[in-house]
């Protein structure tokens, strides 16, 4: 039986530590060779939205202008539920490669958040790299309830309270903030009701008469605005919209009510830095790009770019302000 002797045994670990060397030495190299390879695999982008929403449209767009700089697709898969927890707990538990994004919106970011709503729903748990959109709620009215301007609906309100139906989202939303405070700084009362989901259940309970008015985004009422069925009556915001001109913003009427929705991409927190940077410059390319400024614009989004550098901070800072008003409210 062999037995090693002291020339053997040096020899024996003078290999072992050339080899272990090698070896840590291919763990270094192909570490940088597996972010290049990035994306490997085709991109999941969840949106924890039902499909038909604007959310998921602006989503759908950009994402099918981002895949033209990269070797992979990215496909959409939308997960609703609970106020957006469903999908984005999905997101926050998904492998932190890449290959798994979602998108927040005034829900995922504030609502859920401020309500404690879902154990283990946590903002930690992913990580921002881009916003993409920052627009202005807007009170839109059906052509059926006779409402042509905001003053009218007003007017109708303190004639006869709680007799101008408003649907909004649910209680903690940017739409049902914002009608507490319309009702506050004006003196009326609403009938307020509360159609969970997206926008979609709104705009058809306009089209069969069953509210007055509705509080979302422009466009997220384009389709009935651009047919005649509904109108808008003025957008919550201190700024004429361009692609509106006919909308007054809210600031003229001496109020100072500013309040709406945003996209912002993430990635499950751990996602490597090199992957995120990939992922950003993607898609500041289709932001950036002629075809997706053009159509964000007909259909009356507001964009508005901020990188991974901005992101966390503007969060912070809207988070901030708005519970700040939900706490003068007392909501």
């Amino acid at each position: 039986m062999f037995a090693p002797t002291a020339v053997s045994r040096t020899v024996l670990s003078s290999s072992l530590r050339r080899a272990t060397g090698l070896a840590l030495t291919g763990l270094v190299l192909s570490a940088p060779l597996a972010y290049a390879d990035f994306p490997s695999r085709d991109i999941r982008l969840i949106v924890p939205w039902p499909a038909g929403g604007g959310a998921d449209a602006i989503s759908r767009k950009i994402s099918t202008l981002a895949e033209e700089s990269l070797p992979t697709s990215i496909y959409v898969e939308n997960i609703g539920g609970a106020v957006t927890a469903t999908g984005l707990m999905q997101l926050s538990k998904a492998r932190p490669d890449g290959h798994t994004i979602g998108v927040l919106t005034y829900d995922s970011v504030v609502t859920l958040p401020r309500g404690a709503m879902v154990p283990g729903y946590s903002l930690d748990n992913m990580q921002p790299f881009a916003r993409i959109t920052q627009e202005a709620d807007a009170i839109v009215a059906s052509e059926q309830s006779g409402f042509d301007s905001y003053e009218a609906l007003i007017e109708a309100a303190k004639a006869d309270p709680g007799s101008v139906r408003i649907g909004v989202a649910p209680a903690g939303s940017g739409p049902f903030l914002a009608v507490r405070r319309l009702e506050a700084a004006t003196g009326v009362s609403f009938n307020v009701i509360s159609y969970p989901g997206s926008s979609t259940a709104e705009a058809e309970a306009l089209l069969s008469g069953e509210i007055d008015a509705a509080i979302s985004s422009l466009g997220d009422f384009a389709g009935i605005l651009s047919s005649g069925d509904a109108k808008g009556l003025v957008e919550l915001s201190s700024a004429q919209n361009p692609a509106y001109p006919e909308v007054p913003p809210i600031s003229e009427f001496d109020l100072d009510l500013e309040t709406g929705s945003f996209i912002v991409l993430a990635a499950p927190e751990g996602t490597p830095e090199e992957s995120l940077d990939v992922l950003e410059n993607a898609y500041r390319e289709a932001y950036e790009s002629e075809e997706f400024q053009q159509w964000v614009t007909t259909i009356g989004v507001t964009p508005g770019w901020l990188g991974a550098d901005g992101v966390d901070d503007w969060i912070a800072a809207y988070q901030g302000k708005t519970f700040a008003a939900m706490d003068e409210l007392g909501l």
